[in-house]
């Protein structure tokens, strides 16, 4: 994520925040929830989860493609115990040219 370059004013990023300890929860959260179940093939109600979307991202570098974008998205989400994080990007992946970076040592998740 770090090669992202807002500095431009091409790009944004936002967040949406989701406390439901107590509360009904949203579309939104109950899609994590069976995806958490789904993956991890074990029962799991959210009390929290943060969802952080960057949108049309341009990557850093002024010697690359400044037209192409990506949006993606974090979702962290917890239970009280355990918790979780989904990596999600748009259709087909990372579209930034990564051979094209300066760094050529580049992951997609993380370590």
């Amino acid at each position: 994520w770090d090669n992202a370059d807002f500095s431009r004013g091409v790009g944004t990023t936002f967040y949406q925040e989701f406390s439901t300890l107590n509360t009904a929860k949203p579309p939104f959260v109950r899609d994590v929830e069976a995806k958490v179940r789904q993956y991890m093939r074990s029962s799991y109600s959210a009390a929290w989860t943060l969802k952080i979307t960057w949108e049309k991202a341009p990557v850093y570098s002024s010697w690359t493609d400044t037209q192409k974008t990506i949006t993606y998205q974090a979702v962290l989400t917890t239970d009280g115990f355990r918790s979780y994080i989904l990596m999600l990007y748009q259709d087909g992946g990372m579209q930034w040219d990564y051979t094209r970076l300066a760094a050529t040592n580049v992951l997609i998740g993380y370590t």
